[in-house]
């Protein structure tokens, strides 16, 4: 499925908007993913965003409305989720999760590269 254009240009000129962030934007399994200051910030999967987050936040996003569990090899993945449209068609909640996703994004850590042979 390819990422929504209109959310992506609607994630990429909020980011724009806030100084002092690194933004490099890279497409991988047709996500587009919002790297900041070199970490894997907000990405964008058809119409939904995925969110990275704290995950001490994890309940409290699940009672949030457009919450989607994120799974992976059928395991929740804690500190990831889906936002279904439903859940940031309102400003206000959108900017609340761009803004979770910032928050965390200053005390992530940068995943290790793997060493080339």
């Amino acid at each position: 499925m390819a990422y929504d254009i209109k959310l992506v240009d609607k994630v990429r000129e909020y980011l724009a908007e806030i100084p002092d962030l690194e933004i490099e934007e890279k497409e991988m399994f047709n996500v587009l993913n919002f790297m900041v200051n070199g970490k894997t910030c907000i990405c964008v999967n058809g119409e939904k965003l995925m969110l990275r987050f704290d995950p001490k936040l994890q309940e409290e996003l699940a009672e949030r409305n457009g919450y989607e569990t994120m799974l992976m090899k059928g395991k929740e993945y804690k500190g990831y989720c889906y936002i279904n449209p439903d859940g940031f068609k309102e400003t206000k909640d959108f900017e609340y999760f761009i803004n979770l996703c910032l928050d965390f994004n200053k005390i992530s850590k940068v995943s290790n590269k793997p060493k080339k042979k």
